[in-house]
């Protein structure tokens, strides 16, 4: 028994080996196409599994279909072959609606991570600005911790706070443009920026989070079907 990754990455079986030779027959899977015989942890290419290869030493490269796509459509051949498996609309619906919900779920935690930030630098700045504004130098503070106690927390505080705005406002970003499949380089770039310490709102939160979202941002099946 064989499992075995069609063109819309998804997986199909357990299967015979004689239902692969007959989509192999059909031309909806070539050499190229991964499988995993029953026990086994690796994909390989249906022409580096024993059982198959000879049907490609068989079949020169050749006569096979031009623009064939590696990978059945179905566990069950419909009645009319197609010409390129895995193009048609429905499956290609199938796939963008797996993907959506694949990454449903670390775009909901980015948009937290994203929206506390802002939360958490909007404050920090109103405390800087109406607290600490205010407030007379510490009390056995010599004058040079006092400068700097003050600088921290004035300048150089409120700089700080509206740079980790500008970063949670480019997690929420990113966050959104994730649950519409869109943009690719910027939700990784997102979820990245959400595990960097110290600049990443909330870090205890973006880091899980963020690695959350590489995870699935990094599966085949989410990562084809982005615009």
């Amino acid at each position: 028994m064989f499992k075995i990754l069609g063109a819309d990455g998804r997986e199909y079986g357990p299967v015979p080996a004689d239902q692969i030779a007959k989509w192999i027959s059909e031309g909806r899977a070539d050499q190229r196409t991964l499988a995993q015989p029953a026990g086994e942890t690796t994909w390989k290419p249906l022409a580096q599994i024993p059982e198959f290869a000879s049907l490609f030493a068989a079949t020169p490269t050749a006569a096979m279909p031009p623009a064939v796509t590696p990978g059945p459509l179905a566990a069950t051949p419909p009645t009319e072959t197609p010409s390129a498996p895995g193009a048609r609309g429905g499956d290609v619906d199938v796939a963008r609606a797996r993907a959506h919900d694949l990454v449903s779920g670390p775009a909901i935690g980015l948009i937290v991570t994203g929206i506390l930030g802002i939360s958490a630098g909007v404050l920090g700045i109103l405390w800087i600005a109406f607290v600490m504004g205010s407030a007379p130098a510490m009390h056995g503070m010599t004058p040079e911790a006092a400068r700097m106690f003050r600088l921290m927390m004035g300048p150089v505080g409120i700089a700080a706070r509206v740079l980790g705005i500008a970063v949670s406002i480019f997690i929420l970003l990113g966050a959104l443009r994730m649950q519409k499949l869109a943009n690719y380089g910027l939700v990784m770039t997102a979820a990245i920026l959400a595990m960097v310490p110290c600049l990443s709102p909330c870090c205890v939160l973006g880091l899980p989070i963020g690695i959350w979202a590489l995870v699935v941002l990094a599966k085949p099946e989410v990562k084809s079907q982005f615009n």
